[in-house]
């Protein structure tokens, strides 16, 4: 692991764990923030309903989620699932905290749009923790490697293998396109 990552990873994800222990401290104080967009979200998507009911059990969840994949992110553990399911909860976070702010003086919607560019900033700092590959080829890459290997190692092959090898070939890459989402 490179120096650069031996510092960031813990520096960004100290972010994220003190915010889940905050919310997970204050669930009450947080499910009151959540409640506003939790209606909204009930009422956009119904099948969302009993999940959306309790919004203090979501506040939980949240800080929990936070605070596992923080930790998980700050140790350089499935660094890529937890910047993930950081990126998806700071993205929640930045939402119920820009909707529930106060924005009733010039100064006060200054500090709403500040907090909004700082939440904003660690979901994008997430975002690249979870496509991180640490120096080693992602599946994507190996997937294509092997299927070109093999498509070498296949020249003496008769042409009804060949026309086997190319379907395998287009397989593996709309798997690994479909995997890594490109």
């Amino acid at each position: 692991m490179t120096l650069v990552r031996v510092i960031a990873r813990p520096l960004t994800a100290s972010s994220f764990a003190f915010s889940g222990v905050d919310r997970l401290r204050s669930a009450g104080k947080s499910a009151e923030q959540l409640q506003p967009v939790l209606t909204r979200l009930g009422k956009a998507v119904p099948s969302l309903a009993p999940v959306t009911a309790d919004a203090k059990r979501v506040a939980q969840v949240l800080g929990g989620v936070q605070l596992g994949a923080g930790i998980l992110l700050g140790l350089g553990r499935f660094s890529r699932v937890a910047g993930t399911l950081l990126a998806v909860s700071a993205a929640a976070n930045t939402l119920v905290d820009f909707k529930s702010a106060d924005s009733s003086t010039p100064a006060a919607r200054k500090e709403r749009r500040g907090q909004l560019l700082r939440n904003l900033s660690l979901v994008g700092a997430a975002l690249l923790a979870s496509v991180d590959t640490n120096g080693r080829p992602g599946l994507a890459w190996r997937a294509e490697h092997f299927a070109s290997g093999a498509k070498k190692n296949a020249v003496g092959i008769s042409k009804d293998a060949r026309k086997q090898l190319k379907k395998a070939d287009l397989a593996v890459r709309r798997t690994a396109a479909d995997v890594v989402g490109s």
